[in-house]
């Protein structure tokens, strides 16, 4: 009847096609490590999630659309981990809290976020994808480096470029230890957390 309330209790029923995306994506990230992005096919990725190829193109228009959407998924987990740095009070909490979600997400998806760095100049959806969690990560270092007391401006001894240049350093210092070993993504987030703090005159 119009205007019933559903019953309590009940959870929405997910979707077929929900599950069947979900599936697709899962696929391609599992494909990823086993193949990589050139050696994996849309054939590939179809019988990895169960549905024939036709039915794969339902969804999606291309491999690269595929890898796509698995890039956006990847970087709003991402960023929902790490919105909490720009709320954090203390600075040295706030970095501590960053550099550990960050650890935790190139563990988890490391070789989507290397592929997302790799296709990001060849791709221009993935490079906006890439760009726009840039800048919201410069948003959020920059608010803890200027709670630290380093005065926001334009000049290159200021908040935002000093925030920019954090965020590529460590980018780049993650992509190279996410292919090396756990161990040394710790050390990165240690380096990377050092400078960080050492930018913001926070290790006296």
């Amino acid at each position: 009847m119009p205007g019933r309330e559903p019953a309590r209790g009940r959870r929405p029923t997910e979707r077929k096609g929900d599950v069947r995306e979900r599936a697709i994506l899962d696929t391609c990230e599992v494909l990823l490590a086993q193949k990589g992005y050139d050696a994996m096919t849309v054939g590939d990725i179809a019988q990895g999630a169960g549905i024939t190829r036709g039915a794969l193109y339902f969804y999606f228009g291309s491999k690269q659309e595929v890898v796509t959407a698995l890039v956006a998924r990847t970087v709003e987990h991402l960023w929902e981990r790490s919105r909490a740095t720009a709320r954090a009070e203390e600075p040295r909490q706030a970095v501590a809290a960053a550099m550990h979600r960050t650890v935790e997400l190139w563990n988890e998806h490391g070789l989507v976020m290397r592929t997302a760095i790799d296709l990001s100049l060849t791709v221009p959806e993935i490079g906006q994808l890439w760009s726009h969690t840039a800048d919201l990560f410069i948003a959020a270092i920059t608010a803890v480096l200027e709670r630290a007391g380093v005065p926001a401006g334009t000049r290159p001894d200021q908040a935002p470029a000093m925030a920019r240049a954090l965020c590529w350093m460590i980018e780049r210092t993650f992509y190279h230890a996410s292919q090396e070993s756990r161990e040394k993504l710790q050390e990165a987030s240690a380096t990377c957390a050092h400078i960080w703090l050492t930018s913001a005159g926070l290790t006296g």
